[in-house]
């Protein structure tokens, strides 16, 4: 897929998750909950189509754990009196975590001359 192709289906993950986050701030269960769908499901292809670069594998790995855990947060918040919190942030650490890793994993590289 060439780039604009590529930044024009990335517009489109945002405008999804833009419209998800709206619909949890205006207490939209219906729209926000089916919103979930297509924001994993374009989350998971851009993932699939960025496997072959480490790099940008890695930082949308973490996006879906955001995605993920930012969508289990949003249904605590509104079917069950903030109960999905403490699950969501665990899945936030995950994405994190993952970061967190890479970039560490890349700056011991880069010491060792690699």
């Amino acid at each position: 897929m060439d780039n604009e192709r590529l930044s024009r289906f990335d517009n489109l993950h945002i405008l999804f998750w833009l419209i998800k986050d709206m619909s949890w701030c205006l207490m939209s269960k219906t729209v926000g909950t089916i919103m979930i769908i297509p924001t994993v499901a374009v989350a998971l292809i851009i993932l699939y189509r960025s496997r072959a670069h480490l790099s940008s594998f890695i930082h949308n790995l973490s996006v879906l754990f955001w995605i993920a855990a930012n969508s289990l947060w949003m249904l605590g918040e509104m079917y069950c009196a903030d109960c999905t919190k403490p699950y969501a942030i665990w899945i936030f650490v995950g994405g994190t975590s993952i970061l967190l890793g890479f970039y560490l994993f890349s700056f011991m590289r880069r010491l060792n001359g690699r």
